[in-house]
């Protein structure tokens, strides 16, 4: 059995794979496209802003009433609303995003200012209540606390 080698003709030895030059070229053109898609930020985004960051306030306020009964003490979610910053408890705080304008409704003991306040929970799940409202232009989300049961919402409003 005697083997045959495909013989090439000297037009083809040469154009196997590809030059420095053209994958360099790839390279960069992948590279322009990844900065391009990274940087654009969709104009509907701040609406996803707002109820982002309601849904974390949310999940703090219910984090601090589960820390103040567990712990069978008062615990408060505190609002800077000068500095756009919260603090839960005896966590580091945290920012809110610069764009939105932020209200918040509490008792007049919660508050520190005007630009100031909590919402304190009690070891019994009870709570001083309030309301934080977020908007951006016409879009607002409001996120209360019911102050008998302690019971965290997040509303739409209009």
């Amino acid at each position: 059995m005697t083997s045959r080698r495909r013989q090439r003709s000297p037009a083809t030895i040469g154009a196997a794979g590809f030059t420095l030059i053209e994958m360099l070229v790839v390279v960069a053109i992948m590279a322009v496209s990844l900065v391009l898609i990274v940087g654009y930020k969709p104009p509907w985004s701040q609406g996803f802003d707002i109820e982002t960051t309601a849904a974390e306030l949310a999940g703090e306020l219910r984090l601090v009433r589960s820390e103040a009964i567990a712990e069978n003490r008062a615990v408060a979610l505190q609002i800077d609303l000068a500095h756009h910053l919260y603090r839960a408890g005896t966590a580091p705080p945290r920012p809110l995003p610069a764009g939105l304008a932020i209200q918040l409704l509490t008792i007049a003991g919660e508050q520190q200012g005007k630009r100031s306040g909590d919402i304190r929970f009690n070891p019994d799940g009870s709570s001083t209540g309030g309301r934080i409202v977020l908007a951006y232009g016409p879009r607002r989300v409001a996120v209360g606390v019911d102050w008998l049961t302690g019971r965290v919402s997040v509303a739409g409003v209009r």
